[in-house]
């Protein structure tokens, strides 16, 4: 659900508001959102020469799962299919929320939360937190941390003895030693929530078991996640209104594609056809994820293979090259990843088809619904490059996790899990509107059925408690309710051709000697999409990899599927 009506900017995090993921679904930095991050994680598993590395999560350790209880609370107006959310298409009505928590589970102790945090935190005394506190039952106290920079006060706070009963860790923040410093500093939260004992938390309980596998790190339950659709988050837009007002017809194949290129730029008039179109020509192209390392390796008659030494990774470049050479992507693709924000120009119709994170899909309608009241975004369904139908790779159903100090007494423990079974409270439901709103009246006012954020919410209430624990993947937007029903049904229908690589649904951590293995691939396909580089350059460093350590890691990574299995199903 996008926590503010309001604005077009929310915290980080959340799968239905602007995220981090927008940012980090690229190779090198492996963070996807759409797509996210570079979890890395455990301490069982192949080892590498007592370099580290090993992985949780295999079929071998479901009996660490919770058990799976659906929330009967709230009934969803799409229910969930083919690995999408669940979708609310209605209007808020503030009369028939539904309690989802009936009685405190909290009993009153201090809880303190290190968490990431986009913006200027919020004084510690502010209605929104009082407000959740009183309902939860437990006294949060915030240490919010600046999120740009948040690995290195992770990895000094984790060094110390000093560390917080909670610390929130996201999965692009889990390099270096952090993966160690996890298992060695946090919890085992299996006593409490495995198997049956989860059913003491209801909102826990109906969290996906895909997302809580993901919380097993180091042979224990380790986490609490903020679960995730694990269909690609990254969308094809274009502007249907001036698709509609000109004719152009959506593209079905990548010739479909390059041909419209063609019909649409006109760079005298300062008009080009796209953006950056990588990410969607290895979707299109049907090229393993590169939003997390594990993800980029799967198992193929015997044979692990990784997706830079793929026909299709290369044909995905060579396709984006072409476009870029043809001159019908923006002037501005050309800076790469310090290209200025694309909405203001996509708005302009300077160009008319950009990938992003679907978050978007809200919250350019959002900013541009007063002001430009035709414009209309859209998702443009991802298609095989031959007009066939497309093969996408699925991503990890969670990327979030808050962690619980292996110092804490059993009762701050009770207390860590009544605030999460607050936030993991679904949509519809007081707690859920407590969670992502706030306060009526200080945070937010409901105008036309629809809650719309004060400054002061927009202030306060973001960044905060929905990075405990989150319930099942939701798109949710009562002021574009079109929008939350388009993106439901264009995960499902993206869904019915995703994939699960041999990784999927783990926790990895590779060996601390590959760490820097992979990390110049991004620049270098940059630079041969822009015609710097060459496609054989691309072959050379695929040759180079290969001997540094890739075909080693090759080995680790076979191992490591032989001895602990997959979770793909």
């Amino acid at each position: 659900m996008t926590p503010n009506a309001a604005s077009a900017t929310s915290a980080p995090g959340r799968r239905g508001s602007p995220s981090r993921r927008s940012f980090l679904a690229s190779t090198a930095v492996a963070a996807a959102a759409v797509a996210g991050g570079m979890p890395l994680l455990s301490a069982c598993g192949a080892s590498d020469s007592g370099s580290g590395g090993g992985t949780s999560g295999g079929k071998g350790e479901t009996k660490l799962l919770p058990t799976y209880v659906a929330n009967n609370v709230v009934t969803p107006d799409i229910p969930a299919k083919n690995g999408s959310a669940i979708g609310f298409t209605g209007k808020t009505d503030l009369a028939a929320l539904k309690t989802s928590v009936p009685k405190k589970l909290g009993k009153g102790g201090k809880v303190t939360i290190m968490s990431p945090f986009w913006g200027s935190p919020p004084k510690s005394d502010n209605a929104y937190y009082r407000a959740m506190n009183d309902m939860i039952g437990v006294d949060v106290v915030w240490q919010n941390q600046d999120g740009n920079t948040y690995d290195q006060k992770l990895g000094a706070v984790l060094a110390s003895s000093d560390v917080p009963d909670v610390v929130v860790v996201p999965s692009w923040n889990m390099g270096g030693k952090i993966p160690t410093a996890i298992i060695n500093k946090f919890a085992d939260l299996g006593p409490y929530l495995s198997g049956d004992k989860v059913k003491d938390y209801p909102n826990l309980a109906a969290i996906p078991t895909d997302a809580w596998r993901r919380c097993i790190i180091g042979g224990r339950l380790r986490g609490l996640p903020q679960p995730a659709p694990y269909v690609t988050g990254i969308v094809p837009f274009y502007r249907k209104d001036i698709f509609d007002k000109q004719g152009y017809h959506v593209p079905r194949s990548a010739d479909e594609f390059t041909a419209l290129c063609k019909e649409i730029t006109d760079a005298r008039a300062k008009r080009w056809a796209c953006m950056d179109m990588k990410w969607t020509a290895f979707q299109i192209f049907g090229v393993l994820s590169g939003s997390e390392k594990p993800l980029g390796w799967n198992l193929v008659d015997g044979k692990m293979i990784n997706r830079i030494e793929t026909e299709e990774y290369l044909e995905a470049l060579e396709w984006t090259r072409k476009l870029f050479a043809a001159g019908y992507v923006h002037p501005d693709a050309l800076m790469g990843k310090n290209a200025p924000d694309p909405g203001p120009k996509f708005a302009a119709g300077e160009f008319l088809i950009y990938p992003n994170n679907i978050s978007q899909w809200w919250s350019r309608t959002a900013e541009q619904a007063a002001q430009n009241p035709s414009y209309r975004i859209w998702g443009m369904d991802i298609f095989g490059h031959d007009g066939g139908d497309p093969r996408l790779w699925a991503e990890q159903p969670a990327g979030i996790f808050a962690f619980v100090n292996k110092k804490a007494s059993e009762s701050v423990i009770r207390d860590v899990l009544a605030v999460a079974n607050v936030t993991a409270a679904p949509y519809g439901t007081k707690e859920y509107m407590a969670t992502n709103y706030g306060v009526q009246g200080a945070d937010y006012t409901v105008r036309n059925g629809v809650p719309v954020k004060t400054t002061q919410g927009n202030n306060e209430v973001l960044n905060a408690y929905v990075m405990v624990a989150s319930p099942a993947a939701t798109e949710a937007h009562p002021d574009f309710p079109d929008v939350a029903r388009a993106q439901v049904e264009w995960q499902q229908r993206m869904g019915a051709f995703t994939r699960k690589s041999s990784f999927y649904g783990q926790m990895i951590s590779e060996p601390d000697r590959y760490t820097d293995l992979g990390n110049d691939f991004e620049q270098l396909e940059d630079d041969i999409t822009r015609g710097r580089k060459k496609i054989s350059d691309m072959q050379q460093a695929v040759s180079d990899w290969k001997s540094k350590g890739g075909d080693r890691l090759r080995d680790w990574y076979k191992k490591l599927l032989d001895e602990n299995g997959t979770a793909a199903g």
